[in-house]
């Protein structure tokens, strides 16, 4: 009768065995390693990114509150109300462009953000210049960016001309402390006083600029009250405010987004390697088949094999995942050391607990789920069996092994989908990959069963390797699992490359203009026209009005009501273009409604883009209230309209009837498109500066190479963290054949007696993975073009359009490497001597 050994005898049977080394267990610390390390440091990463933007709140701001407002000034009464709550600040920010007087060669003008600030900038934080303290600017005195410094070739002492006036740049700066919570600009900054902003005399009424006031609270008063507060008092104003907790909150969802996307592969990677883990318990395990048995026959009962082997192994995941911890503490300083220029923020050297809970939880909670099964299989076999097992294999069901397996997983879901910004994404994410991982092993079993019922072939390798798919103890179903995988995550990582490469590539070059130009007077059109005409002949010119407004309601729902946003309702965020036009604007298709007449003069209406239609939940009759200029306009929506994107036009989300806007103040805006043989651009550019002063131009150029910067930066992301996932789907492969090792090796050392040469044992096996990876070649294409087209049209909204051909040579590529990898993992059992390997048997 068989009597419990007890914890404590079990920990000594444990560790002893231990001293013998991890042989068979190093699989498993490679494979926890890996996900654990991957999950912390970019969970590190991440947390230190975000942190030190909510920990910099008030400079990233510039205060504990800010109040925005596009194409004009706050009014007396408005003043008097910020005024009232604290110290204010204000700042005039606009588009403009600065040109370098005397040129000669290289470029002349430059499109830069010209900021005009008063005496009490910045109320927290200093503006800091590579020689010191910036102090108090003059009229005609500026400060610029070290870019603008190097794009026109400026030094300290230098002049430049924006509009009518002429600065004398006192320094290059070194720290704007709000530069952060400015969000994103289309070039290198400028700064100067408000009255240095209002000598260019490029404040017009009609011109595209922004005025931001910032506030600092006495201690103790609550920003996000305070906002609140001025929104009720002043309903009609279409402020934008944000608080010192949420200074950058486009940045920190960017970097929250992409850490969450980038922490789901890593968890991805993980699962994946969770199959590493059970392949290489399996083959520790089987090493430890025969100890097993003979603790069965002195005494050892189901319990104390369960914590004998649970405790080892226990031992080994514990260390394993510390040292991915470790790895994920430190690595992420040399990785900010590395790319910090990169980054809006520079985060210090700091350990936030939280990302190594969730990774520590993750690796072990993994390592629970794959462990238990080989494990149950070990502990409730009798004896005999177990020394019979390598060709008398039986199946054993132990539910309460299995329960425990079910908890876990159900534990996993619910930490990724909790802790998840959108857990819907998280929870489609998670079910991926396992319904991946269910196909790939039912086509394991499928080929096995196959395999044992088609008739052999005459050639004697190709009868072996088809043998060796349906052999007692053969691997088959964790080789599909491994190879598929391989193949899935090169052929996914290859089509989101090539897509997000072609996104630019072929794109943007086809359709766009080559041209923005802004601010232009509207009592100009005609004389402007006519100039390109004559500069550039031939080209094509597109005219707009154009102005910004505020979305405050849309049906019966006021935005100022919502706790939270709809999804996908960026538009709704603060301040976006507003144009007006009697007839369908280019880029445009009418998909919804009717438009209106040339004449027509009734009540205003608007035509809406069909995507925020379908986001707002309206349509054609309902209501659109929006803010332009301070003043609150009720349209009734007319039509829907598909806007192309992607033509880089003046593509509107709103587009209202002529006399809703007319005499409203507004400037207008162009593209120019030229005509080949191409005038030059910066010929072009410096004749309409000298004859519009007031206008600021965008090269399409430029705009296309941040964009590319920004993609390729992701894409790098993606294969680094997918790169992960390749190797856990490599230890899996090496995992399935350490798995199998001692069965291999008793066929091969039956062969050898046979007369069987090395090559030919070989070459059977070469066969065997040859056939497998022929069959999961078309499942890894289907599974792997699936995944990288949700990844670029439902995450990134981008298009789908792989390079077919790098698809395939990446495919082939990868089938070579795992094919490789698999049969180095074989080479040692060549080595295997008969006579040796029958006395182990």
């Amino acid at each position: 009768m068989s009597q419990n050994l007890g914890w404590r005898g079990c920990w000594r049977i444990a560790w002893r065995d231990l001293h013998r080394g991890l042989r068979g267990l190093r699989l498993l610390v490679v494979c926890l390693f890996l996900g654990v390390a991957a999950l912390a440091t970019i969970g590190s990463l991440t947390a230190a990114i975000t942190g030190e933007i909510a920990s910099k709140g008030q400079s990233l701001l510039g205060g504990d509150l800010e109040i925005a407002m596009a194409q004009r000034e706050a009014n007396a009464a408005e003043k008097s109300a910020f005024r009232r709550m604290g110290q204010l600040s204000e700042t005039i920010r606009l588009r403009a462009m600065a040109q370098r007087p005397g040129s000669g060669d290289g470029p002349s003008a430059v499109l830069t953000e010209l900021k005009g600030v008063d005496l009490a900038y910045p109320l927290y934080g200093r503006l800091m210049l590579n020689s010191g303290p910036a102090g108090t600017l003059k009229a005609d005195e500026l400060v610029i960016g070290q870019a603008l410094a190097d794009r026109l070739a400026l030094r300290r002492g230098q002049t430049l001309r924006y509009g009518e006036a002429l600065f004398r740049i006192r320094g290059i700066i070194a720290n704007e402390p709000d530069r952060v919570g400015e969000g994103f600009t289309l070039g290198p900054v400028a700064i100067t006083s408000l009255e240095g902003v209002r000598r260019t005399a490029l404040i017009q009424p009609g011109s595209l600029y922004e005025s931001k006031y910032r506030i600092r609270l006495p201690a103790g008063a609550n920003p996000r009250a305070s906002g609140e507060a001025l929104k009720r008092a002043f309903p009609m104003a279409g402020f934008e405010i944000k608080d010192r907790d949420r200074a950058a909150p486009g940045t920190s969802r960017f970097f929250e987004r992409m850490g969450q996307f980038l922490s789901l592969i890593g968890l991805t990677a993980l699962a994946i390697a969770g199959v590493g883990v059970g392949n290489g318990v399996t083959s520790y395990l089987a090493i430890k088949r025969n100890g097993i048995a003979t603790l069965k026959i002195l005494g050892a009962s189901t319990s104390d094999i369960s914590r004998i082997y649970l405790i080892q192994i226990g031992i080994v995941a514990a260390l394993a995942t510390a040292s991915g911890l470790l790895v994920g503490a430190v690595l992420p300083s040399f990785l900010l050391s590395a790319v910090g220029d990169l980054l809006p923020v520079q985060p210090g050297f700091s350990l936030t607990a939280w990302p190594f809970v969730t990774s520590a939880a993750y690796g072990l909670l993994i390592a629970f789920i794959f462990i238990m099964p080989p494990l149950a299989h070990a502990r409730t076999l009798p004896a005999a069996v177990l020394f019979r097992e390598i060709v008398d294999k039986r199946r054993v069901r132990d539910r309460t092994s299995m329960i425990a397996v079910g908890i876990a997983v159900l534990a996993t879901a619910a930490l990724a989908i909790s802790t998840a910004r959108e857990p819907l994404f998280a929870a489609s994410v998670l079910a991926a990959v396992g319904v991946i991982l269910l196909i790939l092993f039912g086509i394991g079993s499928i080929v096995r069963r196959l395999a044992a019922r088609i008739k052999p072939p005459r050639a004697p390798l190709a009868r072996l390797a088809i043998a060796n798919l349906h052999r007692p103890g053969s691997q088959t179903p964790a080789l599909v699992i491994a190879l598929g995988l391989g193949l899935t995550l090169f052929v996914t990582l290859a089509a989101i490359q090539s897509s997000l490469n072609a996104e630019i590539r072929n794109t943007v070059p086809r359709t766009a203009p080559d041209q923005f130009v802004l601010d232009i007077p509207a009592a100009r059109k005609q004389q402007f026209q006519s100039f390109v005409a004559h500069a550039a002949p031939g080209s094509t010119v597109n005219i707009v009005p154009a102005l910004r407004g505020t979305i405050l309601a849309y049906g019966r729902t006021r935005v100022a009501d919502l706790k939270e946003l709809p999804k996908d309702a960026w538009f709704l965020r603060g301040e976006r273009g507003v144009t007006y036009s009697d007839m369908l604007p280019e880029g445009s298709d009418l998909v919804e409604g009717e438009w209106w007449p040339k004449d027509y003069a009734g009540a205003p209406l608007v035509s809406l883009d069909r995507e925020a239609a379908a986001v707002m939940d309206v349509g054609v009759g309902d209501t659109l209230t929006v803010s332009i200029l301070g003043r609150e306009i009720r349209a009734r929506i007319a039509s829907l309209r598909q806007v192309n994107w992607e033509t880089m036009g003046f593509n509107y989300i709103m587009v209202f009837s002529p006399n809703s806007l007319r005499g409203a103040p507004h400037s207008l805006a162009a593209t120019i498109t030229i005509k080949p043989p191409k005038t030059s651009e910066g010929q072009l550019s410096r004749a309409l500066l000298a004859a519009f002063p007031s206008i600021s131009i965008i090269p399409v150029r430029e705009v296309v190479g941040q964009v590319t910067v920004l993609l390729g930066q992701m894409a790098s992301a993606i294969v680094l963290a997918g790169s992960v996932a390749i190797l856990a789907g490599i230890a899996v492969l090496i995992g399935a054949i350490t798995a199998s090792r001692h069965a291999r090796a008793y066929d091969s050392v039956i062969l050898k007696t046979l007369g069987a040469t090395r090559w030919q044992i070989l070459g059977s096996q070469a066969f065997e993975y040859l056939l497998l990876a022929a069959i999961l070649a078309v499942v890894a294409l289907a599974l792997g073009l699936t995944a990288a087209w949700f990844v670029i049209v439902q995450i990134f909204a981008f298009h789908w359009s792989p390079d077919w051909l790098l698809v395939a040579a990446t495919l082939g590529a990868g089938a070579v490497l795992t094919l490789g990898v698999g049969l180095l993992g074989s080479i040692p059992l060549m080595s295997v001597r008969p006579a040796r390997a029958l006395r182990a048997i």
